[in-house]
């Protein structure tokens, strides 16, 4: 398959968002992109039963359904100082106070995976760096089914850096990465037989570093500056376009406008 080079001059502007003009009720056919949306129904469903699927199968269409995905970038340390690093786009934040992130490690895979999660229970804590495009195909390389006990920073290109608190290094090249010891570690076993393949780890931040450059006045990170990159399905990683701001919704200030759009959509 042919495709284009990765276009070095395009980057992340913000926007409006889709349909500006929305109000309350509205239906999504009012705008002409909610009725091409809508007439892919006509094609029907396909409904998996997930206890009749193939894991394989499975698997495949999570990854490819659940879009875009956050990528941890994980670097743990054994208790002998071999230090690993892999990335784990079963990924996301899960609340800022206490300051903890969540993970999910796969066990299906050979060695590393083992690895990682050994070393995330040794009580040495490990760093999770978020990935830019300037770095996405050194952060790829981690991803190797290594043997046991092998250093994928030796392939990466990538900089070992000291942290504050834990002996993992955190990776220099990140703009964003987070120090952090082990909440709790579930292991999730299959309802029916049993199976356990991946281990769910919930991650206390105890230090978080942020390169200057990537920081606003208001001291929150700059999309456009950030770069980050996100996971998709099958090989593909995807940049951040453009993004839109709608504001969260406030009953106080839209009570009014709410009972007035509800009276109207009833009276049609």
């Amino acid at each position: 398959m042919s495709i284009p080079a990765f276009d070095t001059t395009s980057y992340s502007t913000y926007t409006q968002p889709p349909n500006p003009s929305w109000t309350y009720g509205q239906k999504v056919d009012a705008t002409p992109a909610g009725k091409e949306w809508l007439e892919g129904e006509s094609a029907g469903w396909k409904v998996y039963n997930t206890a009749e699927t193939d894991k394989t199968d499975l698997y495949k269409l999570l990854i490819s359904g659940i879009v875009p995905r956050p990528i941890a970038f994980v670097s743990t340390i054994s208790e002998d100082g071999v230090e690993n690093l892999a990335p784990f786009s079963w990924f996301n934040t899960v609340t800022n106070y206490p300051p903890v992130i969540s993970f999910a490690v796969n066990h299906s895979a050979p060695g590393r995976l083992k690895d990682t999660a050994t070393n995330l229970k040794n009580g040495q804590g490990f760093t999770v760096n978020i990935i830019s495009e300037a770095f996405v195909e050194n952060a790829n390389a981690t991803a190797i089914d290594a043997p046991r006990d092998f250093d994928e920073w030796t392939l990466s290109g990538l900089t070992k850096e000291k942290c504050v608190q834990i002996r993992a290094s955190r990776v220099k090249e990140s703009a964003f990465s987070m120090e952090c010891e082990l909440y709790k570690a579930i292991d999730i076993t299959h309802p029916v037989t049993g199976e356990h393949n991946n281990t769910l780890i919930l991650a206390h931040v105890k230090y978080i570093h942020v390169r200057k450059d990537v920081l606003t006045e208001k001291g929150v990170i700059d999309l456009t500056k950030f770069k980050p990159v996100a996971r998709l399905g099958d090989i593909s990683y995807a940049r951040v376009g453009d993004a839109y701001r709608i504001a969260r919704p406030s009953w106080a200030q839209d009570e009014a406008k709410i009972q007035e759009a509800l009276t109207t959509h009833a009276s049609l």
